[in-house]
């Protein structure tokens, strides 16, 4: 029984998202006896001050953050996230583009990774737009861009998109480019002034460097990618 409660644990923390408590049982092959029995053991496990909450609602679990800490648990989010924001935001922006109508899942299935995040802020930008359902079992929401995203990206058309390997390329370099600046201002703000003399130059960052020699330059309709998707 301890197994079994540590298997659907561990399923529910891989997930992120609620899960249905009869696709539990049927994946696991358990009785309703055996779950609900796991059930109580984890609700008994995430109580107190623990910082982990077990939601059991409409026949579904999920893992949630205690509320007691919410706030101290975004101001330590926030940054995580806006870090990760530009690209997320700029990946899925341009894979809607190219694929359109496009379905969430097939969205996640392109990139191997949960996009409801960044598909929230499209829509909340006016920048992708739901167009239809696909004729698939459950009849999915497609997504498409819409004028707002042309005119943030200073496109006539969509013929007016590079191509799309070079874009998602792009993309990746300005990824590294902007991790490497971030990780060289890390430096700078730890540094030590009592250190040893010899550690006090800043180490050259090979990647900036080359990007540098290379002549590297984000493209015009990507320049404005941090205004377009800054976080309110």
């Amino acid at each position: 029984m301890e197994k079994l409660t540590n298997i659907i644990e561990a399923i529910l923390f891989a997930a992120g998202d609620a899960v249905p408590i009869d696709l539990l049982r049927e994946k696991l092959d358990i009785t309703k006896r055996e779950v609900d029995e796991s059930i109580r053991k984890l609700e008994k496990k995430y109580t107190g001050d623990c910082g982990i909450r077990l939601l059991h609602f409409n026949h579904k679990l999920q893992l949630a953050t205690n509320p007691e800490y919410k706030e101290l648990v975004a101001a330590a989010i926030m940054p995580i996230r806006e870090k990760e924001f530009t690209k997320t935001i700029l990946e899925c922006a341009a894979i809607i583009a190219y694929k359109q109508p496009i379905t969430r899942r097939e969205l996640e299935n392109i990139r191997g990774t949960s996009s409801d995040y960044a598909i929230t802020t499209l829509l909340s930008l006016e920048m992708i737009e739901p167009c239809g359902r696909k004729d698939t079992p459950g009849n999915p929401i497609q997504f498409a861009t819409t004028d707002n995203f042309l005119k943030r990206f200073k496109l006539k058309s969509l013929t007016e998109l590079p191509d799309y390997d070079e874009l998602m390329k792009k993309i990746a370099e300005i990824t590294s480019i902007e991790e490497a600046t971030s990780n060289y201002l890390y430096e700078k703000d730890v540094y030590d002034p009592d250190a040893d003399p010899e550690l006090q130059e800043t180490p050259e960052n090979e990647e900036l460097q080359k990007a540098e020699e290379e002549g590297f330059a984000i493209p015009d309709y990507l320049k404005d990618a941090e205004d377009v998707f800054k976080i309110e």
